[in-house]
């Protein structure tokens, strides 16, 4: 009788291990592994957009960094703001006036800012103050590090990313 017993524990827990593998690879499949997850949405407007700047097709251009301004919008994600932000750039060098694009990258730049402050990253914030100091707006710089610090609290190694921006804006290395 004790051979039937540790049969049907074996038993138990052979069928338990499967379904918690069998569970495992369904939730997989639905969030879609690393080989499947899903490009960024703005990422092919942004291609679009390169491709339409490469031959020179300037309303196509900007057509696609509207529709990647509107995914990224849609997304809420701080790293499509900046990809936007940064692709305004882009489409006003290519036009040859930048500074007819750069209130535009500007906003994006600050949505970048706000969602990254509001998703607590460090690496948003930080990359979304670099943007502005490439602007020279100085204003935002300064919010951004305040940012910063506030998101880098105690940790010693995010105190020392924050204050290498610092470094790189005021020409001192800290």
């Amino acid at each position: 009788m004790g051979d039937d017993r540790a049969r049907r524990i074996f038993l138990s827990l052979v069928l338990t291990a499967a379904a918690l593998l069998a569970a495992l690879e369904v939730t997989l499949a639905r969030a879609g592994g690393p080989a499947a997850k899903a490009t960024a949405p703005w990422v092919t407007p942004l291609q679009d957009m390169n491709s339409a700047l490469e031959r020179g097709d300037l309303v196509m251009a900007a057509t696609a960094r509207h529709k990647a301004h509107l995914a990224a919008f849609g997304n809420r994600s701080w790293e499509g703001f900046l990809a936007v932000g940064d692709a305004a750039l882009r489409l006003g060098d290519a036009s040859g006036d930048r500074r007819a694009m750069e209130p535009e990258a500007r906003r994006a730049y600050l949505s970048a800012l706000t969602h990254a402050r509001a998703r607590r990253s460090l690496d948003g914030v930080l990359r979304a103050t670099e943007a502005f100091a490439h602007l020279g707006d100085r204003d935002m710089v300064e919010q951004g590090i305040r940012i910063a610090r506030d998101l880098a609290g105690s940790d010693g190694d995010a105190q020392a990313r924050v204050a290498t921006l610092i470094g790189l804006w005021t020409g001192e290395s800290l």
